[in-house]
């Protein structure tokens, strides 16, 4: 079964949805053979390099007041910490295009560089507020999961995947992908929304079964 994980590395929901799917996948064992591959899309596309205040951007994007904002926040939380995912302080939001281009080159190495690659990032988004954007915690990041930090260097340096990234962003949005996380099973089904474990397995098992 391939899984293409359609996400931001700036989504909370996408963080809650990898785990929460890795739960599911945990439950069903080897009985449905899975691969997983990360595909890239951006929240906030025209992010300038020195990002902007989370809580006023938020608020401002999707027209939220303070005590929304705080709700939000709550159930997030929440529902990361049912799934295993600590979320921390994430005062300030940044363009995540960088990111992307590393996960793509990252997926080139092997699908369990890239899955690494993946929840560091989101762990050091969500978790530590670090920046996904900026070369040396990518670099940090990078050398955490065994990548080549010297080719990794190069990537970033010489923009290199940048086609290939926006090819995929755009593939994804004319497939009709309009928000993150989306769960996208052997090319065909959609699973949006950071589901809980019971609900990805339950999808997953009758997938697997209708194809067999």
């Amino acid at each position: 079964m391939r899984i293409d994980f359609v996400s931001d590395v700036a989504c909370p929901w996408c963080a809650v949805g990898l785990n929460s799917l890795e739960r599911a996948l945990e439950k069903i064992g080897p009985d449905i053979p899975v691969e997983i591959h990360f595909q890239p899309f951006e929240l906030n596309p025209t992010m300038g390099a020195e990002g902007a205040n989370a809580a006023d951007y938020l608020k401002a994007k999707y027209g939220m007041g303070d005590a929304q904002l705080a709700q939000n926040r709550a159930v997030i939380r929440e529902r990361g910490a049912a799934v295993g995912f600590a979320f921390g302080e994430r005062a300030h939001v940044w363009n995540t295009f960088d990111a992307h281009r590393l996960i793509h080159w990252a997926g080139l190495q092997g699908a369990s560089q890239q899955r690494a690659l993946k929840h560091a990032l989101l762990q050091a988004y969500h978790g530590e507020g670090r920046n996904p954007g900026a070369t040396d915690v990518l670099l940090d990041l990078a050398a955490r999961v065994g990548l080549d930090t010297s080719e990794a260097a190069a990537v970033l340096a010489e923009g290199r995947y940048t086609d290939e990234v926006r090819a995929a962003e755009r593939e994804w949005q004319q497939a009709g992908i309009q928000s993150v996380p989306a769960v996208v099973v052997d090319q065909r089904h959609l699973i949006s929304g950071g589901q809980p474990p019971e609900v990805f397995e339950q999808a997953l098992r009758q997938i697997a079964a209708a194809a067999a």
